[in-house]
C-alpha cells in the first residue's frame, strides 16, 4: 500500500551516516534484546560518540544512566535507535524530531508486513509523522553500518571498521548482516550498508540518489523484495549505473517467492520477464544470489574499470584445462593458445612428464616453486592479446609434503612468496591476476589445511589480488565485469 503523505523533508545523510550523538530508545536493564544488544554492539565496533540510553523504568546499562523519556535527554541528538512495541513507536519517533534527530532507524515490527488493520494504520502515522522533518529507516529492519563513524547492524559488533568502495542496500535486515560479514570474509570493504526493512519512507530510490554522489562509494549493491515508485527507481538506476556499477538481487521473482515477500517487507514480487528487462535496460548487474552477489562485488571492487575478452589459465590437471575453456565460453570469455614461440618458451619451465605449455597451462606438478610460476606468468603476460590471468591454486597438496616431512603444513606451503611474485607480475605487466582457492581437503580430518587457506586468502587480499573459491565463480564474475563496461561504452 502506499504512503498517504508525501515525504518532501530533505535528508542530512551527514547526521544519519556519521552521527555524533544517539539516543537507543527501548533499552532493558536485563537480558540481551535488540535494544541494549545495539548499544553492547556500538560500543564493541568503536562507535566513538555520545550514546543516551531511553527507558521509562530508567537505570544502568553496563555503567550507562538510562534515561526515563527521549525528552529527558540533555542535549540535541543527530540520530535515534528505536526498539519499542510497534505502539509505541509513533510518540518515541516525534519525541526524536523534537530532539533535533535528522532521522531514526526502527528496529520494532509490527507493522504493515503483518497485514492488518492495526500494522498498515502504524506505518501510515510514521510516514505522516516523517514529513514533519524527520527521516525514518525502517520500521522492521536491522539498521546501519558505517565503517567510518563506528555505527553498525544489529548484529554486528566484529564487522571492520575499514572503509572502502562497496556500498549495499537492503530490505532484508538477515541478508545485510550476512552480506557484511561474507563480504569481509572475501575482502570486500565496505562504505554503508543499510537496511530499510519496510521501506515505509527513505528507501532504495533516495539510497541510489545518494549513493550515486557519494565519494565513498565506487559500487553499489542491493538487494530488493519490491519497489514504490517504479519510474523513479528506474531513472535513479539508470543514472547511478552511467557513473558507478550497481549489482541487484532481486528477490520474489517466483510465486513461492512472492508470497515470502509479501509476508516479510509487505512487498510485491513483480515479473521475472519484466525485472530482467528493466536491469538490462539501465545496465544494472543483475545476480541469482547473496554468493553470486560476493563474487561480482569483488570484481568491480579489485580489477580495473575495464573489459577482459582474452585469458590466460594457469594450474594443475588436465580436466582443469577442459572445465577452463567450457566455462569461459560460457561467460563471453576467451581462453586463446600461446604462439607456437611462446608455447616453447613456457614449455621450457615446465616440469616432466605430463605438463602442458598450452592455454589452459597445465603445470602438472602441484609442488611448482613460485618462482617458476612467476616466471610462466610473465611469459604469458607478454602475449598481446592476453588481458588476464588466473592462477588456480593447488596448496591443498602441501598436506601431503607436510606429513611427509614432519613439519606443519604453513611451514611448507610458499603462499606468501606466491602472494608477492602474483603482485609483482601484475603491477609488472598492468594484466590483473586472479587467484582461485579451491580446497577440496576442508573436513575435520584437514582443519591445519582450512586454517592455512585463511591465512592464504588473507596473504593475497592485502596484496590487492582477488580470490574466488571456484573457477565458475571467477569467470561468472569477470562475465558481469565484461557485460557492464561492454553496454556503458
Amino acid at each position: 500500500m502506499a504512503p498517504t503523505t508525501t515525504q518532501t523533508s530533505p535528508i542530512d545523510f551527514e547526521r544519519i551516516f556519521h552521527p555524533k550523538r544517539i539516543a537507543i530508545v527501548g533499552v532493558s536493564q536485563e537480558g540481551l534484546g535488540f535494544g541494549a544488544g545495539i548499544f553492547v554492539s556500538l560500543r564493541l565496533i568503536g562507535f566513538e560518540g555520545e550514546i543516551f540510553l531511553v527507558n521509562p523504568k530508567g537505570g544502568e546499562l553496563n555503567g550507562e544512566p538510562i534515561h526515563r523519556s527521549v525528552e529527558e535527554i540533555p542535549r540535541a541528538i543527530d540520530f535515534a535507535i528505536i526498539a519499542v512495541a510497534a505502539r509505541a513507536v509513533p510518540e518515541v519517533l516525534e519525541a526524536c524530531r523534537l530532539k533535533g534527530a535528522a532521522g531514526v532507524e526502527i528496529f520494532s515490527s509490527g507493522f504493515k508486513e503483518l497485514g492488518t488493520t492495526e500494522g498498515i494504520a502504524l506505518e501510515q502515522e510514521i510516514v505522516r509523522m516523517a514529513a514533519r522533518g524527520i527521516r525514518v529507516i525502517g520500521p522492521n529492519c536491522f539498521g546501519i553500518y558505517c565503517p567510518r563513524s563506528g555505527l553498525t547492524v544489529l548484529p554486528g559488533p566484529d564487522l571492520s571498521r575499514e572503509t572502502g568502495p562497496v556500498a549495499f542496500s537492503s530490505q532484508s535486515g538477515g541478508m545485510a548482516v550476512d552480506f557484511a560479514n561474507a563480504g569481509k570474509s572475501v575482502g570486500l570493504k565496505f562504505s554503508k550498508v543499510v537496511s530499510f526493512g519496510n521501506g515505509c519512507d527513505l528507501r532504495e530510490t533516495e539510497l541510489l540518489d545518494y549513493f550515486r554522489d557519494d565519494p565513498e562509494t565506487g559500487l553499489v549493491a542491493m538487494y530488493i523484495e519490491g519497489i514504490r515508485d517504479g519510474d523513479g527507481f528506474f531513472d535513479a538506476l539508470r543514472r547511478t549505473t552511467a557513473r558507478k556499477p550497481v549489482i541487484v538481487n532481486k528477490g520474489g521473482l517466483s510465486a513461492a517467492g512472492s508470497r515470502a515477500v509479501q509476508s516479510h517487507t509487505a512487498s510485491m514480487g513483480g515479473s521475472r520477464e519484466i525485472w530482467q528487462s528493466i536491469l538490462r535496460q539501465a545496465n544494472a548487474v543483475q545476480v541469482g544470489d547473496m554468493g553470486e552477489m560476493v563474487q561480482a562485488c569483488l570484481a568491480f571492487s579489485l580489477l580495473p574499470p575495464r573489459i577482459f575478452h582474452n585469458i590466460t589459465v594457469l594450474g594443475g590437471g588436465g580436466a582443469l584445462g577442459v572445465a577452463a575453456a567450457d566455462l569461459a565460453e560460457s561467460f563471453g570469455v576467451q581462453i586463446p593458445a600461446f604462439e607456437p614461440g611462446l608455447a616453447g618458451r613456457i614449455d621450457e619451465l615446465l616440469p616432466k612428464p605430463g605438463s602442458s605449455p598450452g592455454n589452459p597451462v597445465d603445470v602438472a606438478n602441484p609442488f611448482v616453486p613460485p618462482k617458476t610460476l612467476k616466471a610462466i606468468m610473465r611469459l604469458a603476460a607478454g602475449d598481446p592479446r592476453i588481458d588476464l590471468q588466473i592462477f588456480t591454486s593447488l596448496l591443498h597438496h602441501y598436506k601431503n609434503m607436510a606429513m611427509l616431512t614432519g613439519r606443519p603444513i604453513k611451514a611448507v606451503t610458499p603462499y606468501l612468496e606466491l602472494a608477492d611474485d602474483i603482485r609483482e607480475v601484475a603491477a609488472e605487466t598492468g594484466k590483473p591476476i586472479v587467484v582461485i582457492l579451491s580446497n577440496p581437503k576442508s573436513g575435520p580430518d584437514h582443519l591445519d589445511v582450512v586454517d592455512m587457506f585463511v591465512d592464504a586468502r588473507r596473504a593475497f587480499i592485502e596484496r590487492g589480488v582477488p580470490v574466488f573459491a571456484e573457477l565458475r565463480d571467477a569467470l561468472r564474475a569477470i562475465g558481469h565485469l565484461n557485460a557492464y563496461y561492454e553496454r556503458k561504452s
